[in-house]
C-alpha cells in the first residue's frame, strides 16, 4: 500500500493557490503544508502513470495489480523478473489460449515438460450447407507427460492448468507416464 513519502514535495503547493488575503495566516500555511505530504505521492503515482501500467517499469505493488487484470501467472511469490516477463507475454498468450498450441506451451510453462497432445477437434468451413463437420462428433483432449518422477508431477495444479486453458465443451484427460529415462535407470546405466 502506498503511502506518504519522507521528503517528497508537492510539484503543485496548495498554499501558491491561496488568495494574497490567507498567505498571512500560519495555521492555514501548516495546515496545506500537510495536505501537501498527503498528496504529493498521488500526484507522483498519476504523473507517472503510464510506467506504472507498463510491466518492464512498474513498482512491484503495481505490477501484481495490472498481472491479475491480465490474469497473467505467476505473480505473488514468483521473482521479480518472471512477473514481468509473465505480464508482458499475457496479451500474445491469451490469443492462443485454446489452442493446442497455446495448451502445449502452457503445460510447458508449469511443469518445464514438452507434453504430447492428442485431440479429436478441427476447424473448416464450406460454402455447401450440409458439409461434413471436421473432428469427431465429442471433442476431447488427451495431454500426456513423461517425466522421471511421475509421483512429483502435481496433477490437480496440472488438471486445473489444463481446465482454464481449454474450452468449457471439450472434455480432457490427463497421462503421466515415467519416462525412457526413468524406466531405463537413467542415462549411463544399464537395465
Amino acid at each position: 500500500m502506498r503511502g506518504t513519502v519522507a521528503g517528497l514535495s508537492s510539484p503543485h503547493p496548495l498554499v501558491e493557490l491561496l488568495p494574497a488575503l490567507y498567505l498571512e495566516q500560519d495555521f492555514l500555511g501548516r495546515f496545506l503544508s500537510a495536505l501537501d505530504d498527503v498528496l504529493a505521492p498521488i500526484q507522483l503515482t498519476l504523473d507517472n502513470l503510464p510506467a506504472h501500467l507498463d510491466p518492464r517499469s512498474a513498482p512491484e505493488d503495481f505490477l501484481d495489480w495490472v498481472a491479475q487484470w491480465v490474469a497473467a501467472e505467476p505473480h505473488g511469490e514468483a521473482p521479480v523478473g518472471e512477473r514481468r516477463t509473465a505480464v508482458t507475454e499475457a496479451v500474445a498468450r491469451h490469443s492462443r489460449r485454446g489452442t493446442r498450441g497455446g495448451l502445449a506451451e502452457a503445460v510447458l510453462r508449469r511443469t518445464g515438460v514438452e507434453p504430447e497432445i492428442a485431440e479429436s477437434g478441427g476447424a473448416g468451413w464450406s460454402l455447401t450447407p450440409h458439409t461434413e463437420l471436421p473432428g469427431e462428433e465429442r471433442p476431447w483432449v488427451v495431454v500426456r507427460l513423461r517425466v522421471p518422477e511421475p509421483d512429483a508431477v502435481d496433477r490437480v495444479g496440472l488438471e486445473e492448468l489444463i481446465e482454464g486453458e481449454i474450452p468449457a465443451h471439450i472434455g480432457y484427460a490427463v497421462e503421466i507416464l515415467p519416462s525412457a529415462e526413468a524406466s531405463s535407470g537413467g542415462p549411463g546405466e544399464r537395465p
